[in-house]
């Protein structure tokens, strides 16, 4: 029998006190002997097997109250049984309840297997002088007297030489019903969203440069004009775009957007509107990107009445204060939200200077309340209106802001 079993059998009969320790073993009458550190198949609830001395010892104290226990294991060097396992372990061994959920043969076999494969392991470059084989191992077994045997036998060994493991780890990995592999697809799905964004926002930066700057090489200054080809190329080539006092600076063109959500046209947004003409409200495209907002985004004109016009990248950005001096030579649109907040720490001394050199643009639903674009109206915006449902009609809109942005950039450019 398993040391658990031996010790419930003695104690639902009354006889723990009949449990004696000699040495380094605990014998039970002259019925068997076990080493006080077996570890038993009663699994605590921090995962681990109580050995032997700590339940015997448990057995023996249980009346104890709790302080006093606690200071007879650290007297004896016993390990203790904690608190939440006290009453359940008490019930089991004194026969209260025939079974018990802690109760785990398979952690101890595969405990007792790995131990066993250190144990017996044989190596013939070593002295194996004190390996003892299995078949001699059960047959020492059957020695019962408890004389020069308990000097000479390894107990332990012996009950873990009958012991065969029901399963492995890799088996378990194995289960029919374990998709360890799913676990892992979602616990990494998040940070590799992340990474897909960061590189897509990278991306989007070096073809919006490279684009521009291989526009401006060719002589293309964004829209063909009365000096150029049908293609939009220049035949008097410009160099590169840099211009002060209201003009254009070099780099890519910026457009701002509103960080808050009170207003139609985000940084979550504003790539699908403004490219494919379609509005898609902020909570959802948020929602989509897992609240992973950009710093910046790049966004090109897909589609156009104009055949003949030449496609020019701009950046969308929505921290205007973390715009440096020069960049600010760059910003050529803002899409308002109608509050004169917005405007704080701008390089301008007032409404008047910020859409004179800034176009803008105001986004609302076409059933909204007047009211709300009172104030927008002193102002010189561009008012574009969509339909909260009709989708079909986005493209016309997007269409408008796009012809109004195209239209103040070149009467910037050869201002």
């Amino acid at each position: 029998m398993d040391p658990l079993s031996v010790l419930k059998d003695f104690t639902v009969r009354g006889e723990a006190d009949k449990i004696e320790r000699v040495g380094a073993n605990y014998r039970f009458g002259s019925e068997y002997s076990f080493p006080c550190a077996t570890e038993t198949a009663y699994r605590s609830k921090g995962g681990t097997l109580y050995t032997l001395e700590a339940l015997v010892h448990y057995v023996k104290n249980h009346h104890l109250k709790l302080g006093e226990y606690m200071q007879s294991t650290v007297k004896s060097s016993v390990p203790a049984v904690t608190l939440p396992d006290r009453k359940p372990l008490l019930e089991y061994l004194t026969g209260k309840v025939a079974s018990s959920d802690a109760i785990d043969y398979l952690l101890l076999q595969q405990q007792n297997a790995q131990s066993q494969k250190q144990n017996e392991e044989y190596r013939p470059d070593q002295d194996n002088s004190a390996f003892v084989s299995r078949e001699s191992a059960i047959e020492d077994m059957e020695v019962e007297d408890f004389g020069k045997s308990d000097e000479d036998v390894d107990y332990i060994m012996l009950i873990r030489s009958n012991e065969r493991p029901l399963k492995s780890r890799d088996a378990i990995l194995q289960c029919k019903n374990r998709d360890f592999y799913s676990v892992l697809v979602n616990s990494t799905k998040r940070e590799e969203e992340r990474q897909r964004i960061e590189s897509h926002q990278r991306k989007d930066g070096l073809v919006a440069k490279s684009r521009l700057m291989g526009a401006e090489e060719r002589g293309i200054v964004g829209f063909s004009s009365g000096g150029g080809d049908d293609n939009g190329y220049d035949a008097n080539p410009k160099s590169k775009l840099h211009f002060k006092a209201g003009k254009i600076g070099e780099g890519v063109p910026i457009i701002l957007v509103p960080s808050a959500f009170q207003t139609l046209i985000t940084i979550y947004n504003v790539k699908e509107f403004l490219e494919d003409g379609v509005f898609i409200e902020n909570d959802v495209k948020a929602k989509e990107m897992k609240g992973l907002k950009p710093d910046c985004i790049t966004v090109q004109k897909k589609f156009s009445r104009d055949r003949e016009r030449v496609v020019t990248a701009y950046e969308v950005r929505d921290k205007p204060s973390a715009l440096k001096p020069d960049d600010w030579d760059r910003v050529v649109a803002v899409f308002v939200l109608g509050k004169d907040w917005q405007f704080k720490g701008w390089p301008f001394k007032d409404h008047v200077e910020i859409f004179n050199k800034i176009v803008g643009f105001y986004m609302r639903f076409e059933d909204d309340s007047i009211e709300s674009a009172k104030t927008v109206k002193q102002w010189n915006v561009k008012i574009i209106s969509i339909s909260k449902n009709k989708r079909h009609n986005d493209r016309a809109a997007a269409l408008e802001v796009w012809e109004k942005l195209e239209e103040f950039v070149r009467s910037r450019s050869h201002s």
